[in-house]
Protein backbone atom coordinates (compact mmCIF):
# COMPACT_ATOMS: atom_id res chain seq x y z
CA UNK A 1 0.00 0.00 0.00
CA UNK A 2 1.53 3.47 -0.75
CA UNK A 3 1.58 6.00 1.72
CA UNK A 4 0.84 9.50 0.55
CA UNK A 5 0.55 10.96 3.80
CA UNK A 6 1.76 14.62 3.30
CA UNK A 7 5.07 15.27 5.46
CA UNK A 8 5.82 19.54 4.25
CA UNK A 9 3.82 21.88 1.92
CA UNK A 10 6.14 24.05 0.36
CA UNK A 11 4.89 28.00 0.43
CA UNK A 12 5.90 30.16 -2.00
CA UNK A 13 7.41 33.73 -1.71
CA UNK A 14 4.91 36.51 -2.86
CA UNK A 15 7.66 38.11 -4.60
CA UNK A 16 7.43 35.83 -7.16
CA UNK A 17 4.31 37.81 -8.61
CA UNK A 18 6.64 40.71 -8.91
CA UNK A 19 9.07 38.88 -10.59
CA UNK A 20 7.27 37.00 -13.13
CA UNK A 21 5.87 40.43 -13.78
CA UNK A 22 8.85 42.07 -14.58
CA UNK A 23 10.39 39.05 -16.04
CA UNK A 24 7.70 38.34 -19.10
CA UNK A 25 7.70 42.08 -19.16
CA UNK A 26 11.41 42.65 -20.42
CA UNK A 27 10.86 40.13 -22.98
CA UNK A 28 7.57 42.05 -24.24
CA UNK A 29 10.14 44.96 -24.35
CA UNK A 30 13.43 43.38 -25.78
CA UNK A 31 10.78 42.29 -28.73
CA UNK A 32 9.84 44.76 -31.72
CA UNK A 33 5.98 42.70 -31.47
CA UNK A 34 5.99 42.94 -27.58
CA UNK A 35 6.07 46.09 -26.75
CA UNK A 36 2.20 46.94 -27.74
CA UNK A 37 1.56 44.02 -25.78
CA UNK A 38 3.38 45.30 -22.91
CA UNK A 39 1.35 48.39 -21.91
CA UNK A 40 -1.37 45.57 -21.63
CA UNK A 41 0.63 43.15 -19.59
CA UNK A 42 1.53 46.13 -17.39
CA UNK A 43 -1.55 47.50 -17.14
CA UNK A 44 -3.76 44.40 -15.72
CA UNK A 45 -3.17 41.44 -17.57
CA UNK A 46 -0.11 40.64 -15.91
CA UNK A 47 -0.91 41.65 -12.60
CA UNK A 48 -4.06 39.21 -12.97
CA UNK A 49 -2.08 36.52 -14.50
CA UNK A 50 0.82 36.84 -11.35
CA UNK A 51 -1.86 36.95 -8.65
CA UNK A 52 -3.61 33.59 -10.03
CA UNK A 53 -0.05 31.67 -10.92
CA UNK A 54 1.15 32.24 -7.73
CA UNK A 55 -2.61 30.92 -5.81
CA UNK A 56 -2.49 27.82 -8.38
CA UNK A 57 1.57 26.90 -7.12
CA UNK A 58 1.79 24.32 -5.03
CA UNK A 59 4.53 21.21 -4.19
CA UNK A 60 3.92 18.72 -1.28
CA UNK A 61 6.41 16.36 0.30
CA UNK A 62 4.84 12.66 1.07
CA UNK A 63 6.90 9.66 1.78
CA UNK A 64 6.50 8.09 -1.17
CA UNK A 65 7.23 10.98 -3.86
CA UNK A 66 6.69 14.99 -4.72
CA UNK A 67 3.84 16.41 -5.77
CA UNK A 68 4.05 19.28 -8.03
CA UNK A 69 0.75 21.58 -9.76
CA UNK A 70 1.18 25.05 -10.94
CA UNK A 71 -0.55 26.65 -14.11
CA UNK A 72 -3.74 28.94 -14.63
CA UNK A 73 -5.23 28.14 -18.29
CA UNK A 74 -3.87 24.65 -18.41
CA UNK A 75 -2.59 22.99 -15.22
CA UNK A 76 0.96 20.73 -15.18
CA UNK A 77 0.37 18.23 -11.83
CA UNK A 78 3.74 16.36 -12.17
CA UNK A 79 4.15 13.19 -9.30
CA UNK A 80 7.75 12.52 -9.23
CA UNK A 81 8.98 9.01 -7.00
CA UNK A 82 10.78 9.74 -4.06
CA UNK A 83 13.12 6.84 -5.96
CA UNK A 84 13.52 8.55 -9.10
CA UNK A 85 14.79 12.08 -7.78
CA UNK A 86 18.23 12.42 -9.12
CA UNK A 87 19.59 15.75 -8.65
CA UNK A 88 17.95 18.97 -6.58
CA UNK A 89 19.71 22.26 -8.00
CA UNK A 90 19.64 25.76 -7.09
CA UNK A 91 19.84 28.47 -9.67
CA UNK A 92 20.01 32.10 -8.70
CA UNK A 93 20.80 34.63 -11.19
CA UNK A 94 21.45 38.23 -10.16
CA UNK A 95 17.50 38.99 -10.75
CA UNK A 96 16.38 36.35 -8.93
CA UNK A 97 19.33 37.61 -6.02
CA UNK A 98 17.94 40.91 -6.17
CA UNK A 99 14.25 39.55 -5.30
CA UNK A 100 15.67 36.96 -2.62
CA UNK A 101 14.53 34.12 -5.12
CA UNK A 102 16.00 31.14 -6.20
CA UNK A 103 15.02 27.91 -9.12
CA UNK A 104 15.08 25.02 -7.40
CA UNK A 105 15.90 22.22 -10.14
CA UNK A 106 14.59 18.67 -9.85
CA UNK A 107 16.15 16.43 -12.31
CA UNK A 108 14.43 12.77 -12.22
CA UNK A 109 15.97 9.56 -14.06
CA UNK A 110 14.14 7.48 -16.80
CA UNK A 111 13.19 8.70 -20.23
CA UNK A 112 11.04 11.53 -21.47
CA UNK A 113 10.89 13.94 -24.34
CA UNK A 114 13.87 16.38 -23.73
CA UNK A 115 12.01 18.06 -20.63
CA UNK A 116 10.23 14.74 -19.69
CA UNK A 117 12.71 14.36 -16.80
CA UNK A 118 13.02 17.51 -15.34
CA UNK A 119 10.81 20.19 -13.22
CA UNK A 120 11.51 23.45 -12.12
CA UNK A 121 9.92 25.52 -9.33
CA UNK A 122 10.75 29.58 -8.69
CA UNK A 123 10.20 30.88 -5.50
CA UNK A 124 10.23 28.40 -2.57
CA UNK A 125 10.31 29.70 1.05
CA UNK A 126 13.70 28.46 2.98
CA UNK A 127 14.45 26.00 -0.55
CA UNK A 128 17.84 24.58 1.23
CA UNK A 129 15.52 23.86 3.98
CA UNK A 130 13.25 21.98 1.85
CA UNK A 131 15.53 20.39 -0.74
CA UNK A 132 17.02 19.15 2.61
CA UNK A 133 14.15 17.51 3.47
CA UNK A 134 13.42 16.36 -0.24
CA UNK A 135 16.80 14.25 -0.19
CA UNK A 136 16.39 12.99 3.15
CA UNK A 137 13.29 10.85 2.42
CA UNK A 138 14.51 10.26 -0.37
CA UNK A 139 17.42 8.53 1.84
CA UNK A 140 14.59 7.28 3.75
CA UNK A 141 13.03 5.68 0.82
CA UNK A 142 15.96 4.05 -0.73
CA UNK A 143 17.03 2.22 2.55
CA UNK A 144 13.27 0.81 2.25
CA UNK A 145 13.45 -0.03 -1.24
CA UNK A 146 17.28 -1.91 -0.30
CA UNK A 147 15.67 -3.69 2.46
CA UNK A 148 13.22 -5.79 0.75
CA UNK A 149 11.37 -8.28 2.51
CA UNK A 150 12.18 -11.94 3.18
CA UNK A 151 8.68 -12.61 0.89
CA UNK A 152 10.28 -10.73 -2.18
CA UNK A 153 13.64 -13.03 -1.61
CA UNK A 154 11.07 -16.44 -1.36
CA UNK A 155 9.61 -14.63 -4.62
CA UNK A 156 12.87 -14.24 -6.52
CA UNK A 157 13.99 -17.45 -5.75
CA UNK A 158 11.09 -19.59 -7.08
CA UNK A 159 11.37 -17.38 -10.13
CA UNK A 160 14.92 -18.69 -10.59
CA UNK A 161 14.14 -22.32 -9.78
CA UNK A 162 11.10 -21.83 -12.81
CA UNK A 163 13.83 -20.29 -14.87
CA UNK A 164 16.05 -23.17 -14.40
CA UNK A 165 13.33 -25.76 -15.32
CA UNK A 166 12.16 -24.09 -18.72
CA UNK A 167 16.28 -23.61 -19.35
CA UNK A 168 16.60 -28.12 -18.77
CA UNK A 169 13.28 -28.63 -20.75
CA UNK A 170 14.29 -26.21 -23.42
CA UNK A 171 17.52 -28.06 -23.68
CA UNK A 172 16.28 -31.69 -24.07
CA UNK A 173 15.80 -32.91 -27.28
CA UNK A 174 12.45 -33.04 -29.02
CA UNK A 175 11.54 -36.59 -29.69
Amino acid sequence: MENNEVILTAKFNPVIKTYILLYVGFFLLISIVGIPLLIIWLLGVGQWYCRHYFEKLECELSRESLRLRRGILFTFEKTIPLENIQDLTFIEGPLLHHFNLCILKIETAGQGDINGNKMSLIGIEDARTFRQRVLEQRQIKMQDLRSSSPADSQLLADIKNTLERIEVLLQKPKS
